[in-house]
């Protein structure tokens, strides 16, 4: 069964578990692994947010920053923070005007891009590093009272490609996930506000990902609301062409995307991370339409209380 939560973001609540959420991502970055430059001004990030609105997202990622294998991060970042901010707020801000109710959340480690953002209307950080890469995100969230999602990561990318298959990965992330859920509420950041994102991918090798998707709902005795960011991983297209000929492409992997949403829910998965909305909404509201079944409780209902 998954439990019910009520995320505080700070200028609202948002009841979480009734049935999942879908998070649209909204990159505006020139080297991303899936879309790298599809949207090469604010304008059209705005346009492809609204898009993703209309076809059922519930909120918004932006990202200004790649993460994919080898980049350089944190201190040595690639993109300094003047730059990301360049990138990102001004999507924010078209956003906001264009709709002043999304739920807009902003993809960074940086606390001053999550300052920034939260300044200019988003009501969310989620940080993928764990609040591990800038030392003073943890403090910042703590001053800001907005909603965190804070995510599981081993080593950086930079040294992602050498790390060693790690045989207890389940309890791995449940124990590091609990250090850095301690590690922000210590930092004043409220329980309610915080969710939990086991980070597929991020520093697992391939034969990690099956594992923790299988026992997703282990992470439930951490107290915390989850999140799955699952789309276009490369581990589900490694396994999806094994019946076909030639390994499938960042954007040839909705199938497989899909399969993993649905699974990712009925293992207990709050809220699913997404390049490509309008089916993953689809699917998953088969999955939640069973959940509802299982708990008796109907699915459908307005998420924003």
């Amino acid at each position: 069964m998954r439990p019910i939560f009520q995320w505080d973001v700070g200028r609202r609540r948002i009841e979480l578990g009734k049935r999942t959420l879908v998070m649209g991502v909204l990159n505006v970055t020139p080297d991303s692994f899936s879309d790298a430059g599809q949207f090469h001004s604010a304008e059209d990030a705005v346009q492809q947010g609204l898009r993703l609105l209309a076809e059922g997202a519930d909120l918004l990622d932006v990202g200004g920053e790649s993460t994919r294998p080898g980049v350089r991060v944190g201190t040595n970042a690639i993109v300094p923070a003047e730059e990301e901010l360049r990138r990102v707020l001004p999507v924010i801000e078209g956003l906001k005007k264009a709709k002043a109710d999304i739920l807009i959340s902003v993809d960074t480690y940086k606390a001053a891009v999550a300052r920034a953002a939260i300044d200019m209307g988003a009501e969310i950080v989620n940080d993928v590093s764990g609040l591990r890469w800038d030392p003073q995100m943890a403090a910042t969230l703590g001053q800001l009272g907005c909603g965190v999602v804070i995510m599981h990561t081993r080593g950086t990318p930079e040294d992602w490609r050498d790390l060693p298959l790690e045989p207890r990965i389940v309890q791995i992330v449940e124990q590091e996930l609990h250090t850095a859920a301690q590690k922000a509420t210590t930092s004043g950041v409220h329980h309610d506000r915080i969710v939990l994102d086991p980070g597929f991918g991020f520093g697992k090798r391939f034969e990690n990902n099956y594992p923790l998707l299988a026992k997703l709902e282990d992470l439930h005795s951490v107290g915390f609301p989850l999140m799955v960011g699952l789309s276009r991983k490369s581990f589900l297209g490694q396994t999806a062409s094994i019946r076909i000929a030639g390994e499938l492409g960042p954007k040839e992997r909705l199938h497989p995307s899909l399969a993993a949403a649905v699974i990712a829910a009925m293992k207990g998965a709050h809220i699913v991370r997404t390049h490509d909305v309008r089916p993953t909404v689809e699917a998953l509201a088969i999955a939640d339409a069973v959940l509802g079944n299982e708990t008796d409780v109907n699915p459908w209902f307005d998420a924003y209380s």
